[in-house]
């Protein structure tokens, strides 16, 4: 009865879904919550007629079973009872929900011919769902959605992912900018003292300036995370390592993003490509130390001030 409390409003979600319509892009909603949850959302976000976006609409879907079952039928759902019909589905109409079913069964009662607009010709403009390309998958939840979108039928994953948002936030602030260059200079100032040590044994007092300085970093880290308002820090990363669901978010997505409102601002046919020296291997990034760095002296003074600086904030 109150929807505010369970829903945030998604303001420009509307705007993307017509967009894409528009374009003749086929949308099918599949979630794993009842039927009376979605419609109550959905009519919360989109209007009472939110069901006219969708070609197909499917509710207690059970992913990700609903992509490895082969042969679990779809039901329809009695839009005011909320209970199950349970005589055969033959194919699936715009404007009914479904519940179950699995990706086969979607792809044999789905309608996929359109008119081509000369001479109102129709074709098939799509394989199997099971084996295309062309899909664009959007989910939320990274091992029960988009994995095995990805994994099994090689989809276009998109991830949205709300942490992104607040992390996006956190980083424009002064204090994590100032946050992220001290730890930047600190890390070049240990290449450096490294660099200047040499190949040979190290001496107590290498190992005594080494040992500092990697204190100092660690310092600043925990600084970095208490920004960034969680105890665990990111969960992009697990200190100077990315953090498993950032490398499965790499795996298996090839976006993300931390509302699918994000999309407005694309053209439905619009081309996304790597930035440059995305996914490179250390040996591959290019060289920029003339541009980074530092004088050794300088840079272990610097780090001094840096630890007193820390040591007030605490």
């Amino acid at each position: 009865n109150n929807p505010k409390m369970y829903f945030d409003p998604t303001p420009h979600l509307k705007d993307v879904l017509t967009n894409l319509k528009d374009s003749g892009k086929r949308l099918i909603f599949a979630s794993n919550s009842p039927y009376w949850y979605v419609d109550a959302g959905m009519k919360y976000v989109l209007g009472d007629k939110w069901m006219d976006l969708w070609d197909a609409i499917i509710v207690s879907a059970g992913k990700p079973a609903f992509y490895t079952e082969t042969r679990r039928p779809f039901r329809e759902v009695n839009r005011d009872t909320n209970r199950v019909r349970f005589q055969r589905v033959d194919r699936l109409e715009k404007g009914k929900v479904y519940t179950e079913g699995c990706l086969q069964e979607l792809t044999r009662l789905m309608d996929w011919t359109a008119f081509n607009g000369e001479q109102d010709r129709a074709t098939k403009y799509m394989g199997p769902l099971s084996m295309n390309s062309n899909v664009l998958y959007i989910g939320d939840s990274l091992f029960a959605d988009l994995v095995d979108a990805k994994r099994e039928f090689g989809w276009i994953t998109a991830a949205v992912t709300p942490e992104v948002g607040f992390e996006l936030d956190a980083q424009e602030k002064n204090d994590f900018i100032l946050v992220e260059r001290t730890i930047e200079f600190l890390l070049n100032a240990l290449r450096l003292a490294q660099n200047e040590m040499g190949a040979t044994v190290h001496n107590e007092e290498d190992s005594m300036v080494l040992d500092k300085l990697e204190n100092l970093v660690s310092k600043w880290r925990d600084r970095e995370t208490a920004l960034l308002g969680n105890p665990f820090g990111s969960v992009f990363r697990a200190r100077y390592q990315p953090s498993l669901f950032a490398h499965s978010l790499r795996r298996y997505c090839d976006l993300y993003m931390n509302s699918v409102a994000s999309l407005r601002l694309y053209s439905p046919q619009h081309r996304f490509y790597p930035e440059p020296g995305f996914r490179l291997l250390a040996h591959e990034i290019s060289n920029r130390g003339a541009k980074n760095a530092l004088d050794l002296k300088g840079a272990l003074e610097a780090s001094t001030n840096a630890d007193k600086e820390v040591g007030n904030m605490y």
